[in-house]
C-alpha cells in the first residue's frame, strides 16, 4: 500500500499493549515494526534502528518519563505518535512544544493505530516543511541585509548609484561563479579589515 515500507519503532513497557499496536500496524500493511520494552536505553535503540516513525505508548507516565520522551522527540527529528492513558493540560502543552506529532489521550485501540500514525506523519511533514520555509526566509532576509550593506559600501567608496552597485556585485558573482551574498560578505569583511565598514 505504501510506496516505501516504513520502519516503525514501538516503545512500550507493557508487552501486551505493544503487541496490540504491532498487530494494528501489521494489519495496516507495515511489516518493519520493532518493539522496545525498556524505555531507559531508548536513545541507543533509536540510533540502531533508525526508524521512520516512533510510536510511544505510556500507561501511566510520571513527569520524568514524559520529560525523557519529550527530550527524545526533540532530538530525533522524526514523526512521533504518543499514546497515554491520562494526561493533564501541562503535559499536552509540553508534548506540543517538544514536537510530538500526535498525542493521544485515553484509548489505544488497534483500529485507531493506523489513522493516528498517518496523521502523525503528515503533521510532522507539514511542520518540517514550515520549519524549512522559515529557515529559507531567514536566510533570504540575512542575504538581503548583507547585499544592502555591501551596496552601501560600493556607493560610498566608488560613487555608484544603488543599481550600479548591485550590478557590480552581480557581475562579480557571475564571473566568480559564486552567490551575490557571498561576494557581498567578502566585500564587507574586506571593508572592515581596511577600516571602512
Amino acid at each position: 500500500m505504501t510506496p516505501k515500507q516504513l520502519s516503525i519503532l514501538v516503545i512500550d513497557e507493557n508487552t501486551i499493549r505493544a503487541s496490540i499496536i504491532e498487530a494494528g500496524l501489521r494489519e495496516a500493511g507495515h511489516g518493519q515494526v520493532t518493539l522496545v520494552h525498556d524505555v531507559h536505553a531508548i536513545a541507543r535503540r533509536v540510533s540502531e534502528v533508525q526508524p521512520d516513525v516512533i510510536v510511544i505508548d505510556l500507561e501511566n507516565p510520571n513527569r520524568d518519563m514524559l520529560e525523557n520522551m519529550f527530550n527524545l522527540s526533540r532530538a530525533v527529528k522524526r514523526p512521533i505518535a504518543m499514546f497515554v492513558d491520562r494526561s493533564d493540560q501541562a503535559a499536552i502543552e509540553a508534548a506540543v512544544d517538544a514536537g510530538v506529532s500526535a498525542y493521544v489521550v485515553d484509548g489505544l485501540r488497534q483500529e485507531r493505530v493506523k489513522p493516528i500514525l498517518d496523521m502523525a506523519i503528515s503533521r510532522f511533514n507539514a511542520f518540517s516543511r514550515m520549519e524549512r520555509e522559515l529557515e529559507d526566509a531567514r536566510n533570504e532576509l540575512e542575504s538581503r541585509k548583507v547585499i544592502d550593506k555591501a551596496k552601501g559600501i560600493l556607493m560610498r567608496s566608488k560613487g555608484l548609484s544603488e543599481d550600479e552597485a548591485y550590478q557590480l556585485l552581480r557581475r562579480t558573482a557571475m564571473n566568480q561563479n559564486r552567490k551575490i551574498s557571498e561576494i557581498a560578505q567578502s566585500l564587507i569583511t574586506a571593508s572592515e579589515l581596511l577600516g571602512g565598514g
